[in-house]
């Protein structure tokens, strides 16, 4: 048995071997040629010579190993009350007569086609037809705001768009045409066609121009799969926008399909016939990597959700949907546990479920706080394991990989250690190394393995100016931590993050970790906001559970407390608001710089990807009624 010190130093000294051995289980329509090639900007080209279809690894490879009875895909849907389940076959039979659809309405290999679409199962169809005929998808999420999707039109310059009639959020129906109407007069690129699917919530007259995705498949035929070179792109997925134009990330079929089907046994420890659930949403990276690819290349039945952790229909759907499709391994955002640790704080409804088939519980997106490992550990009594990867990696860069779990301890807090295949480190203001324990810059060495970005749609230079200028040799995450005596990476939020308190360089993620650990929290965000004296002060925004009966300023008298203790009275933590909700991307990230800039009573960047931006208001009354900062009126520390 190789020993995680023996992968890691073998993916390191010969990473040409460590990764032919990973690709020798990928079914080649042609072997590659060579392993990779390093070009002039340090980024490597994986798998040269060699070709494949994405497609056919997931599907029909499956159904020439005899598993096309299996269940593939299971869509749950709380938001219409409706459950389905697709085999293997059935899967191929939906995804064949689909990728016949675009071919009929003109789409060939390298088109782009664009998929604005909610979480129902057609995006996965859709996303699997655009790899089995060569063409690359954009997802995008539905019910984005109409200038994002404009934007992405015109970059990716797609010949078809596949949408809906409309999405659900919370039973509210929202329709999808007027906003992709506003798009396409906006957006400067002009499509072929576009091609929507009528839900039964929303059936809409279309334009003479649009195809009715359901009347379209009646006379489309199935296709087969075109083989294409490893390095062809697969998808491109734009990143937030939260600092300016979107950054489309280019996946290529090779790299991707290595990397995502070693990372399911390898990391996540999941086997063919087993029962995968991330949930997440197709328009993020989790939903390409871990709702659709991964899990079938794999073997596995995947469950696509179309719902939230809370009030669809309540704070027990997770449990629910584990124990009605016997899941082995799950996957969400640590900030789905903190809602629903904030409606039911002592887990009472996990009673009403059996979820004896669940082995273990992935969390990443953000970093999960001790607080909320604590509570859901001592909840399931099942390993807990927090893990960290960006939309640029595809895949994940730190964890406890279960192939090596019997060596790895869960270290609360701790993002795990590196998996073989990347070397992290940690790079101060110099470019040098810090040492143990010391904080600076997360940065990956190049090349990059493989299922990493290889470039950015249409736009190489961007990508080496974003992420491999400022730290030259590396890859820069953008993400501040530091990696301890044992290992273990711990990652302390965006550089951007650090606050600077009367000269002291202050993590607002450790503050976080301390605040969230109150037991009267069950959420919280931590902002410097300007003041004069200072140039920055922390100040702590609450969310508290059901049920509190400690009043704010206790709380607040207990946090301050608790800041001055564990970090230092220079802190100058001294201030908390309580809100009903923090402002967040759809994925579940707070919304830090947004918060930061109505504090300080800046322009506001409202981002593309906000769950809800009515909560900007809610949050600005609140300061202003708290005379905190800019908005209510000048601090002046103390």
């Amino acid at each position: 048995m190789t020993t995680y010190d023996q992968a890691f130093l073998q993916a390191a000294s010969d990473p040409e071997a460590f990764w032919q051995s990973a690709a020798s289980t990928i079914d080649w329509s042609k072997a590659p040629e060579r392993t990779f090639e390093i070009g002039p900007d340090g980024l490597a080209t994986w798998f040269g010579g060699g070709e494949l279809n994405t497609c056919h690894l997931a599907l029909d490879r499956h159904i020439e190993l005899g598993r096309g009875e299996q269940v593939a895909l299971v869509y749950d849907s709380p938001a219409t009350g409706v459950v389905q389940r697709w085999t293997y076959r059935e899967l191929l039979e939906e995804v064949s007569k689909l990728a016949g659809l675009l071919v009929a309405e003109g789409v060939t290999e390298g088109d782009r086609v664009i998929i604005y679409l909610p979480m129902v199962p057609e995006a996965a169809f859709a996303m699997l037809a655009c790899a089995r005929i060569g063409a690359i998808h954009s997802v995008v999420f539905g019910g984005f705001a109409a200038k994002e999707l404009a934007t992405r039109i015109d970059d990716a310059t797609p010949k078809v768009l596949l949408t809906a009639t409309c999405g659900i959020e919370f039973e509210q129906v929202i329709p999808y045409l007027p906003l992709v109407d506003e798009a396409c007069n906006l957006a400067s690129h002009v499509l072929s066609r576009r091609i929507v699917l009528q839900r039964a919530q929303c059936v809409t007259a279309l334009k003479d121009e649009d195809l009715d995705w359901q009347q379209g498949l009646k006379t489309a035929p199935s296709v087969p799969c075109v083989p294409v070179p490893a390095e062809h792109p697969l998808y491109i997925l734009y990143t937030s926008g939260t600092t300016g134009k979107p950054k489309g990330v280019v996946r290529d079929h090779g790299g991707h399909a290595v990397a995502l089907l070693q990372s399911m046994s390898n990391f996540y420890g999941v086997q063919p016939g087993e029962v995968f659930w991330a949930a997440s949403d197709v328009g993020w990276v989790v939903g390409h990597s871990y709702i659709v690819y991964a899990p079938l290349m794999a073997g596995c039945t995947t469950i696509l959700f179309e719902g939230k952790p809370v009030r669809t229909p309540d704070a027990g759907t997770f449990w629910r949907v584990i124990e009605d499709h016997a899941v082995n391994v799950f996957f969400t955002a640590p900030t789905a546990f903190r809602a629903i640790r904030k409606e039911d704080p002592s887990g009472a409804m996990l009673e009403n479920y059996d979820i004896t088939s669940l082995r273990q519980v992935f969390v990443a997106g953000e970093r999960t706080d001790p607080s909320t490992y604590e509570w859901l550990t001592d909840l399931l009594g099942l390993p807990v394991i927090d893990h960290w990867w960006q939309t640029e990696t595809g895949w994940p860069v730190a964890g406890v990989p279960q192939g090596f779990a019997d060596e790895i301890r869960i270290k609360p807090g701790a993002a795990g250690r590196i998996l073989p295949g990347f070397e992290v480190l940690i790079v101060d203001e110099a470019n040098q190394i810090c040492e143990p324990g010391e904080t600076g810059a997360v940065v990956l060495k190049l090349p990059l393995p493989p299922g990493c970005l290889p470039t950015v749609w249409r736009n190489h230079h961007r990508l080496v100016e974003a992420y491999l200028e400022e730290y030259p040799g590396y890859y820069h995450t953008g993400d501040g931590g530091y990696i301890d005596e044992e290992g273990y990476l711990f990652i302390m939020g965006r550089t951007d993050d650090v606050i600077n308190v009367a000269g002291h360089r202050l993590s607002t993620g450790e503050m976080e970790a301390i605040v969230a650990d109150h037991p009267a929290v069950a959420e919280c965000a931590v902002i410097g906001i300007e003041d004069r004296d200072k140039g920055q002060i922390p100040i702590g925004l609450l969310v508290l559970k059901d049920g509190v009966t400690q009043t704010i300023t206790q709380i607040q008298a207990d946090l301050v407390l608790s800041l001055r203790t564990d970090i230092g009275a220079f802190a100058n933590f001294k201030r908390v608001l309580q809100v009903e909700r923090l402002p967040k991307t759809r994925s579940g990230k707070i919304l830090r710089k947004t918060l930061r800039q109505i504090a300080d009573n800046h322009t506001i960047d409202v981002p593309a990807t906000i769950d809800d931006p009515a909560i900007l208001d809610e949050i600005r009354e609140k300061l202003v009624a708290a005379s905190i900062g800019e908005v209510g009126r000048p601090s002046h520390g103390g």
